[in-house]
């Protein structure tokens, strides 16, 4: 079977990732659930649920605050912060961050280096936000996944995000990602 990568950001969310973990359980596939620290705090049982069921649990920052909106300092502390949630919440620090809104900055970089996580982002989006964010589009956009994308999509509802139009089209995809040849992997 080919792998394909399938991610999740802006999570935990009380609504929407037992939701998300339920599809993925059923369909037998394995995600990287990027999670937002705060949000781990606040909801440590659904991210320890997510990493007893074999998911990868990686960093996103403490607060999702846009990188190019705060100082050096702020940023790093961004991701040393997110970094020290995750590890208290699973037992285990991440090997893996994500910027906010895929937004790089060299110091936040240098930071999840200091801190063992590598940087990785995404070749392929749902758009699962915004005013393009209905499920028919994002069937459409998901329908081109190839062995070896990294998909990324939102399990958390944060400001624009639709998890609730992606979990309309979801089951469908994975069934289809299936009979395709294609497993989901976590991300390393």
């Amino acid at each position: 079977m080919a792998s394909i990568y399938l991610t999740f950001d802006d999570g935990p969310d009380p609504d929407f990732t037992p939701r998300v973990l339920d599809v993925l359980g059923e369909a037998q596939m394995r995600a990287t659930f990027f999670v937002i620290g705060t949000q781990a705090h606040r909801w440590p049982e659904l991210v320890r649920r997510a990493a007893k069921e074999g998911h990868a649990i990686a960093n996103h920052s403490f607060s999702h605050r846009h990188p190019w909106l705060m100082s050096t300092r702020a940023a790093r502390t961004e991701v040393r912060r997110g970094a020290e949630v995750v590890s208290d919440v699973v037992g285990r620090s991440p090997t893996l961050f994500r910027p906010p809104h895929g937004r790089m900055r060299s110091c936040m970089r240098e930071e999840a280096e200091q801190t063992g996580q590598k940087t990785l982002l995404w070749n392929l989006s749902a758009i699962d936000w915004g005013p393009f964010g209905r499920a028919p589009r994002i069937a459409e956009r998901l329908s081109r996944i190839k062995p070896e994308d990294i998909v990324l999509m939102h399990d958390g509802r944060n400001e624009h995000n639709k998890p609730d139009e992606l979990l309309k089209v979801l089951p469908q995809l994975l069934s289809e990602l299936r009979a395709r040849g294609m497993q989901s992997r976590v991300c390393s």
